[in-house]
């Protein structure tokens, strides 16, 4: 499918070039990964925690990484729609799975690509995995139906998901939440959160009646200059739209210099970054940094909001 370019795209597409320049300028030094995937039937074969379903996309080039969601899917026997794009930034597909029959919609993203040279592990293979794993036992409150979409593109300033608003039919939707960095950490940060609004107060509602305390265990942030993800094409549109983030707490002065001064900290941080960005677009995202205590926060947390969305 083909669209036309509106002004707002222009505004995405320039941030997913600004974005790529300071990958470049952060990475310039690092040499190319040198891992070997495991083969997809391998992992469709095997355990089906997160942790386990990292496998499905490290380490593969994104036309590999986007089969391999709709091989698994297909696999499991999970009915998926598909969504195939097409515009001179670029293609690729979006998968979707609905879970639920309520006419109230929650949107849970996670994009399937990865920037070329990296693994794409922390970026954003840990997300897709805490969603597949979820789709199949999350508890759906009757009145409600939770989208579970899988993006192509966010690495070209949030390509895929665009495309997506773009075509998506008018429902009533509670809101959208985009995980992005979910496998390093132990503090969750939902941030483009400025303004209060009455799917956020849900938000905070299931973080904390899954026991995390706020300003501790978890983070309401304002917007982030220039790093983004895909709720950003969904807030666009007039929807309430969040990213969620694990983080570790250690570095949390760190890491609030580092997202809203991205550049200047580039420059004074080229040795060191705070994690989880020092591995973000990177060939040391691989895997073994993630950690199982991160995803399972996140699951968690996911279940928690799932249950309190009105």
């Amino acid at each position: 499918m083909t669209t036309r370019l509106s002004l707002r795209d222009v505004g995405f597409y320039v941030r997913g070039r600004i974005n790529s320049g300071l990958s470049r300028l952060l990475n310039g030094r690092r040499r190319h990964h040198d891992l070997t995937p495991i083969p997809v039937d391998q992992v469709v074969r095997g355990p089906r925690d997160p942790r386990a379903l990292v496998a499905l996309l490290e380490a593969r080039p994104n036309d590999a990484r986007e089969a391999a969601v709709a091989m698994y899917l297909t696999a499991r026997g999970v009915p998926f729609a598909r969504h195939r794009f097409r515009t001179f930034e670029g293609g690729g597909e979006n998968f979707s799975v609905d879970v639920g029959g309520g006419d109230r919609l929650l949107v849970l993203v996670a994009h399937h690509d990865a920037v070329p040279g990296s693994p794409g592990a922390n970026d954003n293979a840990a997300a897709v995995g805490i969603l597949l794993h979820l789709l199949e036992r999350v508890r759906v409150p009757p009145a409600l139906r939770v989208r579970f979409l899988f993006t192509a593109a966010e690495e070209l300033g949030y390509l895929g998901a665009r495309e997506y608003v773009k075509a998506m039919r008018r429902e009533p939707i509670a809101g959208v939440i985009s995980l992005e960095l979910c496998g390093i950490g132990d503090s969750l940060a939902v941030w483009d959160a400025g303004e209060n609004t009455p799917f956020l107060a849900r938000v905070r509602a299931g973080l904390e009646a899954r026991g995390l305390r706020a300003d501790e265990t978890y983070h309401q942030v304002g917007r982030i200059p220039v790093f983004g993800s895909d709720h950003r094409a969904f807030a666009a549109a007039g929807i309430p739209a969040y990213g969620l983030t694990m983080v570790p707490t250690a570095e949390a002065d760190a890491l609030r210099q580092f997202v809203f001064s991205p550049v200047r900290s580039a420059l004074r941080q080229l040795v060191r970054r705070p994690a989880p960005f020092d591995t973000y677009h990177t060939p040391g995202d691989a895997g073994a940094t993630i950690q199982p205590a991160a995803l399972a926060t996140v699951t968690g947390a996911l279940e928690s909001i799932v249950a309190e969305v009105r």
